[in-house]
């Protein structure tokens, strides 16, 4: 069945001549044959849109299309069309004949240009490699050296898979342009199809005489040394492309990248909360309902905290910017500390019957009082 025909334009029933002319120029362009070479599904989207448009483009069909759908183009003087000629040649003041002079000339002349190389070999691949990063490291930025096990060009033909002396020569078959122009020709004029060329494999050179080290590759296994720069604050799986630091190409192609993704290592003692860290400290009971200055540790180093008098277990001090840097910002995050209650497990008897003596005292007892709930919970993004 059939679709409708402002669908397959993708425009509304009041439309303009120019506002369908200018949708299916769109569609026309982005399922041209040249641009889809060998795709079935792209021709009969590209003659669906044609049929759409000779349809809609005419005052008299359209009306009829309007009125009865696709019955009332019956028996008429349409008959959609037989193949990619056939829409070339009906549409030539879109196209421009068979393929000059019109809008799609200036579209695909690039795209069929650039199919020349424009350089010699092919590209080599991609690589990607995991970098482990600690907490210290995101958070100060870090260069490191890392060891690459990668294809890389050969030194005895510098990459050109020819021996020593000698050269590659242009391909016989093609010219060495690396392409092979089809044409056929019908009623309505040619049609030009351009395929790489099979002798060269595409790239317009070939080897007589191969190196012997490569035996014509132009590259050949080896292992590189690079330096990566870690910029402060990035996370685990971010990733960073280094241009130009992949496989080198076969026979003077272009190298790959290097994807290098970071991997953040557990810490022993802070856990990452975006930007911000955090830290569980354990105080003794009396630090706890007196105060008191105590060491922390942070990613920079150790600093004094105070202990306010009468500090509950499980509440959150802030210590100001001694998180991780903001990676796409300034300032950088807190760092959160926990308080927890240390308690002894391995008493002397002496220290037992302080800690008896301490309990049968009216004022270190809970009483009524009720400890706040999810305070913890709702610092740091969870349950608590």
């Amino acid at each position: 069945m059939k679709r409708d025909y402002y669908e397959v334009l993708g425009v509304g029933r009041d439309a303009t001549l120019d506002e369908i002319k200018k949708a299916y120029r769109k569609l026309a362009m982005q399922y041209h044959p040249d641009r889809n070479p060998g795709s079935k599904e792209a021709e009969e989207k590209f003659k669906e849109a044609a049929e759409a448009y000779e349809v809609l483009s005419d005052e008299e069909r359209r009306r009829r299309y309007d009125q009865f759908g696709h019955d009332g183009l019956r028996g008429g003087d349409f008959t959609g069309f037989t193949d990619i000629h056939d829409i070339f040649s009906r549409f030539s003041d879109i196209f421009g004949g068979a393929f000059g002079g019109g809008i799609f000339d200036e579209m695909f002349a690039g795209t069929r240009s650039s199919r020349r190389r424009t350089q010699r070999g092919t590209p080599g691949s991609d690589l990607k490699i995991q970098m482990p990063l600690t907490l210290e490291e995101i958070a100060t930025g870090v260069e490191k050296t890392v060891k690459v096990r990668k294809y890389v060009v050969c030194d005895s033909c510098r990459g050109t898979g020819a021996r020593e002396g000698t050269a590659p020569s242009p391909c016989r078959i093609c010219g060495g342009s690396g392409e092979i122009r089809q044409v056929s020709r019908s009623l309505f004029g040619q049609f030009i199809n351009v395929v790489p060329c099979s002798a060269c494999g595409g790239e317009g050179t070939v080897i007589t005489d191969p190196c012997t080290a490569c035996r014509g590759d132009g590259r050949l296994p080896g292992e590189t040394t690079i330096k990566v720069c870690v910029p402060m604050g990035v996370a685990d799986g971010n990733y960073m492309t280094l241009r130009g630091e992949g496989n080198a190409g076969r026979r003077g192609g272009e190298p790959g990248d290097l994807i290098v993704q970071f991997r953040e290592l557990e810490h022993a003692d802070f856990e990452r909360l975006g930007d911000d860290v955090a830290y569980d400290l354990y105080i003794s009971y009396p630090d706890a309902v007196l105060g008191a200055e105590i060491e922390v540790p942070t990613l920079g180093g150790r600093v004094k905290m105070k202990i306010p008098p009468g500090t509950q277990a499980g509440r959150i001090l802030r210590l100001r910017e001694k998180g991780l840097p903001r990676l796409h910002g300034h300032g950088r995050g807190d760092q959160l500390v926990r308080i927890n209650i240390f308690v002894p497990t391995k008493l002397t008897q002496k220290e037992r019957e302080h800690i008896r003596e301490l309990r049968s005292l009216p004022g270190v007892q809970p009483g009524d009082e009720k400890p706040k709930k999810g305070l913890f919970g709702k610092m740091f993004g969870g349950s608590p």
